[in-house]
């Protein structure tokens, strides 16, 4: 449990983490994780996630309403955000982290969660990083590939999600 107040940001690109780090750091603090994201949307707008994502590259509204909604809610309370942009977004965190992994970890990944074949997976990872990078640009003026800025960069290749939430949780001296 939390003595003050607290935000941590979540950032990196699909595979690395984000979510299920973001979820074990909420749970050994004892407070909200947000991470409302374009899954959340398809699934209320009952749309396949696929779908959404190519109607949302189309439509900026999207973004703008995942963003606010994520700021908004993290600024309730004590929270972790996870998001692509958690970082960038955030601008109050108390703590910002990027995780980063190698193209074919991050592909193994999500290999693991959704099933398919590693080479589709790859081609469609690579492919998603760059239209998200590009959006990224386009909406808010954010090259996602400078995370110079964020207080910890964690390589998360030859690390499980408990070792990369102890780094993180030292970083705040839990």
């Amino acid at each position: 449990m939390l003595n003050k107040e607290i935000r941590i940001a979540i950032s990196g690109k699909s595979g690395c983490g984000n979510s299920t780090v973001s979820k074990i750091i909420s749970q050994e603090l004892e407070c909200k994780m947000v991470n409302y994201t374009f899954h959340n949307i398809a699934e209320e707008e009952g749309m396949d996630f696929k779908e959404f994502c190519l109607m949302a590259e189309k439509d900026p509204k999207w973004d703008y309403l995942v963003d606010k909604k994520q700021v908004e809610m993290a600024m309730e309370s004590s929270s972790v955000l996870g998001s692509r942009l958690a970082v960038w977004m955030l601008e109050k965190a108390d703590l910002k982290v990027f995780l980063t992994a190698s193209k074919e970890t991050r592909a193994k990944r999500i290999l693991e969660r959704e099933g398919g074949d590693l080479s589709v997976v790859l081609e469609e990872t690579d492919a998603r990083d760059n239209r998200d990078s590009a959006r990224y640009k386009k909406l808010y003026d954010i090259d996602n590939s400078d995370y110079g800025f964020c207080d910890l960069i964690i390589n998360t290749d030859n690390l499980d999600q408990y070792q990369v939430s102890k780094i993180i949780l030292a970083a705040i001296g839990k």
